[in-house]
């Protein structure tokens, strides 16, 4: 604290008011120091909810981007479940058409050996009644 020499009438007036040109001078500069730090803090007030703007946009942006992913997921299962299921079908149908086809190549190869076999027999018969009528002959002219 500030001392003051004392005067006819009380304290002296020259110190007096330089004091308070000091304090006023001091009081105006704390004054535009706590103006400029208000200043300083709305504006970092603003620049911040800018950023929490920000961040809600590109938080958005991202579960956006997630719901769009899984939906491309999704639909890429679903299209490769089809596919392999289509697969699955053809790959049946294709069986079921070679063992069709097989069954009708064993038929068709039973019928070809039965009708060898019939073949066989009527050529023994046909050759066996040629040798009979052969030595028929040979008897005749023996």
């Amino acid at each position: 604290m500030r001392k003051f020499n004392s005067s006819l009438n009380g304290y002296n007036k020259l110190e007096v008011n330089n004091f308070v040109n000091e304090v006023t001078s001091e009081y105006e500069s704390m004054l535009a120091k706590l103006k400029k730090q208000d200043e300083d803090i709305l504006s970092l007030k603003q620049e911040l909810e800018k950023y929490k703007n920000m961040e809600n946009t590109l938080n958005r942006a991202i579960m956006i981007a997630e719901d769009a992913s899984n939906q491309i997921k999704k639909v890429a299962r679903d299209e490769a479940q089809g596919l392999i299921d289509d697969a699955r079908r053809n790959a049946s149908r294709i069986v079921n058409d070679a063992l069709l086809k097989a069954d009708r190549v064993e038929q068709d190869a039973e019928t070809l050996k039965r009708r060898v076999s019939i073949f066989k027999r009527r050529l023994r018969s046909v050759v066996d009644e040629q040798i009979e009528f052969i030595e028929s002959i040979k008897e005749d002219y023996d």
